[in-house]
């Protein structure tokens, strides 16, 4: 493994979608990351083949039921070589595995003890079911995405699984081992998804208590009120985007569809925003995208075409930099950030049940006979 992570060792326990994430995001830069698979089948609901389980890359398996007796004293071995654990039960499971903070940590002091949950560790929901939809609606971001007049669009589970979720958890490991160089000591990290969906609502609890945005959706310049930061669709039914959100961005892009300047003197003057919403609508369904494309990218009109999943990495900007890579054979996106001296890189694809976890044992130090 490289990375600037290199040398950190990471359990993480069986789970779904945010937890694997951030293991596969710790794993991109260089951490040794060792799931504990179950057994036996989990939910049958979503089957993934093993060679497209991309959260899984770059990790080995140790597969191991959390219910056995014997397992929790494997378990609790390697939390004792562990520099973090991370796990996304509901509140109080790893406590009646045997394998809680409280246990974990007098096994080992040191231990960063990573919890993910959708509605945190205590509260009245804590104990409840739920998926990145539920705790988006309850911190008023599900509410605020949509278009004017239409229901809320659930934003796929960018919002509260990865970015609430995932990222929130990385951000909280990587502190508690800062701090960890100076006390010596780990810690327990409550990381919510509800609580990192609200965090990254904060600009615009800013902007509402401020009076310049609207909690209605679809009146707002981020959220599609705006004619210039918006999607139009093209001669060929396909769509490009404008986010042109600056006074002289907006100019440039007047300018380059060919309108008077003096048409449209004020962006923000919301009155304005109808007239101008159909006006570029009508220009914009006149070229199919890739002309387009051929007018406008690269400027500063804040452009961009919309792309399918198969086209994004064929664009000359994402080959140019490898943001998409082909691993495995499977074309999926590389490792980010980037570091200069020490970059992240791929070198396992996502295992099978119980894939090197023998190995694993045996580097951790852990025995490898129960």
């Amino acid at each position: 493994m490289s990375g600037p992570l290199k040398g950190l060792k990471v359990l993480e326990t069986p789970a779904i979608g945010p937890v694997p994430f951030c293991g596969m995001l710790l794993a991109d830069l260089g951490a040794d990351v060792l799931r504990l698979d179950r057994t036996g089948d989990s939910d049958p609901s979503v089957k993934v083949d093993v060679k497209y389980d991309l959260m899984g890359r770059g990790k080995r398996s140790l597969a191991v039921d959390l219910k056995a007796t014997d397992a929790r004293e494997l378990v609790l071995s390697l939390i004792e070589k562990a520099d973090v654990l991370i796990e996304g039960f509901r509140p109080g499971t790893m406590e009646r595995l045997g394998l809680g903070p409280e246990v974990a940590l007098e096994r080992n002091p040191r231990l960063v003890y990573g919890r993910m949950t959708g509605w945190g560790q205590e509260g009245p929901l804590a104990a409840a079911a739920g998926h990145d939809i539920n705790y988006l609606a309850l911190t008023g971001a599900l509410h605020a995405i949509g278009r004017k007049g239409e229901a809320p669009v659930p934003p796929l589970n960018l919002g509260a699984d990865f970015g609430g979720g995932s990222l929130y958890l990385a951000l909280g490991i990587l502190s508690a081992l800062h701090e960890r160089q100076q006390s010596g000591l780990g810690q327990v990290i409550d990381a919510a998804m509800v609580d990192g969906a609200a965090s990254l609502m904060t600009m615009f609890y800013g902007l509402l208590a401020q009076g310049i945005w609207s909690d209605r959706r679809g009146e707002n310049f981020l959220d599609s009120g705006a004619p210039w930061y918006n999607t139009y669709q093209c001669k060929d039914g396909r769509f490009i985007a404008i986010g042109a959100l600056e006074a002289k961005f907006f100019g440039d892009m007047v300018q380059r569809l060919g309108f008077d300047p003096k048409r449209f003197p004020d962006h923000m003057d919301r009155t304005a925003w109808p007239q101008m919403a159909q006006a570029f609508a009508e220009v914009f369904r006149g070229k199919t995208r890739d002309e387009w494309c051929a007018v406008l990218e690269g400027s500063d009109a804040c452009f961009a075409p919309v792309l399918g999943l198969r086209e994004a990495p064929q664009h000359d900007h994402m080959k140019a930099r490898r943001t998409f890579i082909e691993h495995a054979g499977v074309v999926q996106p590389g490792p980010a950030p980037r570091f200069s001296r020490t970059p992240g890189t791929l070198d396992r694809p996502p295992p099978k049940r119980g894939e090197g976890g023998a190995e694993a044992r045996l580097e951790w130090g852990v025995k490898t006979s129960r």
